[in-house]
C-alpha cells in the first residue's frame, strides 16, 4: 500500500493526505475496525484519476477536425439538424477555449479559467438524447459514463457519504469516474427532471447544484474523500422529459437544447436504416425475407402512420420487432405468415400486427355547428388534433363544462363566451340578438361545451380560439366550420390572439390527423419557421392577431 501510494500521481494536497492517513493505518491494529476503514478510504484515493485525463484530452481536442464529429453525428442519428449543429459549436467553443487556455500565462490574474456551459437536452421519449451522449463521446474520444438520477432522493447519492458511517462509499458522480479512470469523461445525468426534491435525508438537486456550476464545480468536495476534486474537466450532459419540472436553479446553471420530435420522413429514414439493421441482427434474418424489395418505404410509412403515434421511434422499433419475429416463426416452421413469400408487403402489416390504431381523424367527422377543429399539444411531446363541441339547451342559463378539462381551460371558455356576449349580433351573423344572447337567452338557456376522449385530462390557454369559433357557430348554425380547419391561441377578453407553444408538434399533428388549414397567432410565425418546410407540407397556413380576422376568414370565405 505504501508503494503505490508513493508512485500515484496525486496532486500535492492529496499526497499529503494520504501520506498522513497512511500514517495513522500502520499504528493501528491489524483486527481494528477501523483499520479497514482506512485501507478502504486509501484505496478509493488510489481508484481516483486525479491527474490522468483520456485519450481525447486537450491535445486530441486541439487536433480533431469538426467535421469528424460532424460526420460521427450524422451518421447515429437521422433529421435534429438544429441539436446537431448546437453541438457542433458547442465543440467548437470548446476546442477554442481549450486553446486559449494552453496560450495564456497561469500566472495572470486577469487572465479567466476555462469554464464550459453544462448542455441540457429537453425532449420527449424515444427521440436520441442518450444515443445524442454517446456519439459526443465517440467524437470526443472520451470514455461515457450515464448516471440514473430519476428517483434519486439521497443526497449522499450525489456528494458520498461521510467516513463515519460504516461501509460508508463515495458518491455516483466519484464512482463513475473512477469506473472511466479519466478526468475529463463525458457524463450523461439521464432523466434530471425526475430527480428528488427536499426529504429527511437532504435535497439531491440542491447538492447537484456544485456539480453542473461551472464557478464552483473545479473544487467539488465528495463528503468521503473529504478532498477537492477537480470535474472542470468533466463534459457532463443532462437530459429531461419536461423542462417545467427541472428545480430552477439548477435550470439556471445550463445550457438547454430542446429535442423535438421527427417527422414522418425522419421516421422511415431512421427505421429503414438504423431500426431495421438492428432488428435483423437481433432476429438472424435477411433483409429481403422481412420487408418486400420493392416496398420497404411504402411498409415503413404504413407502419409508422397506422400502428405509432409518437414524437420518438421506440413504439416503431417494437412495431418492427414484431414483423421480425413473424416472419422467425415462419422460417422455423417452414411455413409462410405472409401473402407474398418474397418478404411483407402493406397488405400484411393488419394481418401479423392487428387492426390500425391511428387513422385521419378529420375524415370520420362531419362539419355541424357548434364543432371546431383546435390544435393540442401532449406531454408525451407530441401534437394532434382537438375536437371542441358546443351546444345549447333549455335550462338556466349555466355553462357546462365537461371532458376532464383543467382550471385554465375552463377559464378560457368563460373569457370566451363573454368576449362572444360582448359582441354586436349583426357582426357575428346574427339575425335575433334577443333570442341568441338577450338576456332571455341567458336565463332560459344553457350552453354546453364538451371535449371528446374525456378520458384524458386537457388544460392550457391554447384553445381560447377555438371554443370562441365553437360558441360564434353554433350560435349561427348553417353548415358550421370546416373540420379540415384546425386553430390555436389564447384569446383575451379584447379579442387578441396571443402566441402558445408547441407549434411544431401541433403542424405535425395536424398533419397526421388530415387538416389542410391551420390557423396560428401572428405572433408565431417565427416557431412556424423554425419548423422547416417539411412539417408545414400539404398545409396552408393563416396567420391571426385578432378573433374579428378568423371570424371573416371562417365564415366569409
Amino acid at each position: 500500500l505504501a508503494r503505490r501510494i508513493k508512485e500515484a500521481n496525486f496532486p500535492v494536497n492529496v499526497r499529503k493526505e494520504a501520506e498522513k492517513e497512511l500514517t495513522r493505518f500502520t499504528r493501528l491494529s491489524p483486527v481494528s475496525m477501523e483499520r479497514g476503514m482506512l485501507q478502504s478510504y486509501l484505496d478509493w484515493l488510489l481508484q481516483v484519476p486525479w491527474l490522468k485525463e483520456s485519450t481525447g484530452g486537450e491535445a486530441y481536442l486541439n487536433a480533431m477536425e469538426l467535421s469528424t464529429a460532424r460526420s460521427q453525428l450524422d451518421g447515429d442519428h437521422c433529421g435534429l439538424e438544429g441539436v446537431k449543429e448546437r453541438i457542433i459549436q458547442y465543440l467548437a467553443v470548446l476546442k477554442l477555449r481549450s486553446r486559449a487556455t494552453q496560450d495564456r500565462d497561469p500566472k495572470d490574474p486577469k487572465a479567466p479559467p476555462m469554464q464550459a456551459p453544462i448542455l441540457c437536452l429537453i425532449g420527449p421519449p424515444g427521440v436520441g438524447k442518450t444515443s445524442l451522449g454517446r456519439s459526443v463521446a465517440k467524437a470526443l474520444q472520451r470514455p461515457f459514463s450515464r448516471v440514473s438520477l430519476g428517483g434519486v432522493r439521497d443526497e449522499a447519492e450525489i456528494r458520498g457519504h461521510r467516513r463515519t458511517y460504516v461501509s460508508s462509499l463515495p458518491g455516483t458522480i466519484v464512482r463513475e469516474i473512477c469506473r472511466c479512470q479519466a478526468k475529463d469523461p463525458i457524463m450523461l445525468l439521464d432523466e434530471i427532471d425526475k430527480v428528488g426534491t427536499e426529504s429527511h435525508r437532504g435535497d439531491p438537486a440542491s447538492a447537484l447544484l456544485e456539480v453542473l456550476d461551472p464557478e464552483q464545480n473545479g473544487t467539488f468536495t465528495d463528503h468521503y474523500l473529504g478532498l477537492p476534486l477537480d470535474l472542470s474537466k468533466v463534459l457532463f450532459i443532462a437530459t429531461a422529459n419536461r423542462e417545467e419540472t427541472i428545480p430552477e436553479a439548477l435550470k439556471d446553471r445550463m445550457e438547454v437544447i430542446h429535442l423535438p420530435g421527427y417527422t414522418l420522413v425522419e421516421k422511415v429514414n431512421i427505421g429503414l436504416t438504423h431500426l431495421l439493421p438492428k432488428q435483423l441482427a437481433l432476429h438472424g434474418l435477411a433483409a429481403e425475407r422481412v420487408f418486400h424489395p420493392h416496398q420497404q418505404s411504402q411498409v415503413m410509412e404504413a407502419l409508422v402512420g397506422g400502428w405509432t403515434r409518437e414524437a420518438g421511434v421506440r413504439e416503431l422499433e417494437r412495431c418492427i420487432a414484431a414483423l421480425c419475429r413473424s416472419v422467425a416463426v415462419a422460417e422455423v416452421e417452414g411455413s409462410s405468415s405472409v401473402k407474398d413469400p418474397k418478404g411483407i408487403s402493406v397488405s400484411d402489416l393488419e394481418e401479423i400486427l392487428g387492426p390500425k390504431r391511428f387513422d385521419e381523424e378529420v375524415r370520420a367527422r362531419e362539419s355541424s355547428p357548434g364543432l371546431v377543429t383546435g390544435l393540442a399539444y401532449h406531454h408525451s411531446g407530441t401534437g394532434g388534433i382537438m375536437f371542441i363541441e358546443c351546444v345549447r339547451m333549455p335550462g338556466e342559463g349555466k355553462l357546462l363544462l365537461t371532458g376532464q378539462l383543467g382550471d385554465v381551460m375552463e377559464e378560457s371558455a368563460k373569457i370566451a363566451l363573454s368576449w362572444v356576449k360582448s359582441q354586436p349580433p349583426a357582426f357575428l351573423g346574427l339575425s335575433d340578438h334577443s333570442s341568441l344572447l338577450g338576456k332571455r337567452h341567458q336565463r332560459d338557456y344553457d350552453i354546453h361545451i364538451h371535449c371528446p376522449a374525456g378520458a384524458i385530462k386537457k388544460d392550457g390557454p391554447s384553445a381560447g380560439l377555438a371554443l370562441v369559433m365553437a360558441l360564434v357557430s353554433m350560435m349561427r348554425g348553417g353548415p358550421g366550420v370546416d373540420v379540415g380547419t384546425a386553430m390555436t391561441g389564447e384569446v383575451t377578453l379584447r379579442g387578441e390572439v396571443l402566441p402558445v407553444g408547441g407549434i411544431r408538434e401541433k403542424l405535425l399533428g395536424a398533419r397526421r390527423a388530415g387538416v389542410w388549414r391551420v390557423l396560428i397567432p401572428r405572433k408565431n410565425e417565427p416557431d412556424v419557421k423554425e419548423a422547416g418546410s417539411e412539417v408545414q407540407e400539404n398545409l396552408t397556413i393563416v396567420y391571426v392577431s385578432h378573433v374579428h380576422e378568423a371570424l371573416e376568414i371562417l365564415f366569409n370565405d
